[in-house]
């Protein structure tokens, strides 16, 4: 903890980043919360949540390669602050969904939403080894990983508390200025010479016109490097149970154990505490695992990631379901910090806008999948049955993974993200 609160002190523009991360992440969970209460409460059916999660899950997947380039042409924070303009102006428009008999307008504002956000994500990622020094940056990836479980949280125990309490107009006016807040905390960051536009040669005329081409050469980079591959595929492979796992969270906390939008703030929350303390967990491991123990940790984490979770979706006691969420999310978040920390060190930062927007379009792409499977399967079958086959599902990543390990398939790249050199990562390996 005294390593974050040294980072915010003494990082002005992580400091910028950060605070503006806070306000606009709890502004997100307000949007989703309500969103999903609404539908619920106005069509009592599951399919209609997967409706909408497809709604956002295809824009996001089709931005990818979009915000990909584009980050790494351009100036990386002109792009964060418009992506961070056009969501505050989408986010309004949630409000005029309220009042209306039907359910469709949540589903192109939600589209619209959607596509803007990886432009912002993948920016941020981005930046984060250019705004923040070698030894910083192991702690830099924590927080701002920590700090997304902790805005879940309170974000989610906040909307559903506010949507009841106020309804649901204050949560989406609270998003739309959440976003202006953002944009207004990125326009401080600075940086001399080039500032966030990444160092590259002038385009050619052919790149220029052809964008897809600059696109498929940083596929080229990622599938050049084992690591990168492997970390993407242990993504997809969360995905193919995470997603069904975003829509059964509301099902379950507003028609299994019947606790209205408060439920689905409630589990939502308890999911964040877990991932808080597993971000935790996480920076305090990175700081001492060997790259052999790392590897062998992420087996771990999936292994009680899926196990808690199929636990989780058995339970009848509301409290006990809470607790597994909370520990199934906790190994996620753990796997999670330590992931992005070998991205961060080993990602070129030519290709790092393309590498994470890649990587989230293979994510949402395989969300989309399992949500709309999901969806389908609510109609017909017992969510908890769901549950369970999305826990082993996520499970197996750990055999995957495992596999790749221990058949010598993941070797340690170069450190191309910042000079090898001063990167190191100080104590001694604990697995």
């Amino acid at each position: 903890m005294t390593s974050f609160v040294e980072l915010l002190r003494g990082n002005r523009n992580y400091r910028y980043t950060w605070i503006g991360q806070v306000v606009s992440e709890i502004g997100d969970h307000f949007n989703n919360i309500a969103v999903f209460s609404l539908a619920l409460a106005n069509t009592r059916s599951g399919l209609v949540v997967s409706g909408i999660m497809l709604a956002r899950a295809i824009p996001a997947v089709l931005a990818g390669p979009i915000a990909g380039v584009l980050l790494d042409r351009l100036d990386r924070k002109r792009v964060m602050i418009a992506s961070d303009a056009v969501r505050a102006i989408v986010a309004l428009g949630f409000i005029f969904a309220i009042h209306r008999h039907g359910t469709w307008l949540l589903y192109p504002l939600s589209a619209l939403l959607m596509f803007a956000s990886p432009f912002f994500t993948s920016g941020r990622s981005a930046i984060l080894p250019s705004i923040t020094t070698p030894d910083e940056l192991h702690t830099a990836n924590s927080l701002t990983q920590t700090t997304q479980w902790m805005t879940l949280t309170i974000g989610a125990f906040l909307a559903g508390a506010s949507v009841v309490q106020f309804g649901y107009g204050w949560a989406f006016a609270g998003n739309a200025l959440s976003f202006v807040f953002s944009a207004l905390c990125i326009s401080r960051l600075f940086l001399p010479g080039d500032g966030f536009r990444p160092k590259r040669q002038a385009l050619t005329e052919n790149e220029v016109l052809r964008p897809w081409g600059e696109y498929t050469a940083g596929l080229r980079y990622m599938r050049a490097n084992p690591l990168i591959v492997g970390i993407a595929l242990i993504g997809v492979g969360w995905a193919t149970g995470g997603g069904a796992a975003q829509i059964l969270f509301s099902i379950f906390g507003e028609l299994v154990f019947n606790r209205g939008p408060a439920g689905i703030g409630i589990i939502w929350g308890c999911a964040g505490i877990g991932l808080l303390v597993g971000g935790v967990v996480g920076h305090r491991l990175g700081e001492r695992l060997s790259f052999d123990g790392y590897k062998r940790a992420v087996v771990v984490c999936y292994i009680v990631h899926g196990g808690a979770y199929i636990l989780f979706s058995q339970m009848r006691n509301f409290r006990a379901a809470l607790v597994f969420i909370a520990l199934s999310r906790c190994a996620v978040g753990v796997s999670s910090v330590l992931n992005f920390s070998q991205l961060l060190r080993h990602v070129a930062n030519e290709y790092r806008g393309r590498v994470f927007a890649t990587m989230e379009s293979m994510v949402w792409s395989t969300m989309m999948v399992s949500m709309m499977l999901a969806g389908i399967a609510s109609q017909y079958y017992d969510p908890r049955s769901i549950g369970a086959i999305a826990g082993a599902l996520s499970s197996t990543t750990a055999i995957f993974w495992g596999w790749a390990h221990w058949t010598g398939r993941l070797p340690e790249p170069a450190r191309e993200g910042v000079p090898p050199e001063e990167v190191e990562v100080h104590g001694e390996p604990i697995i």
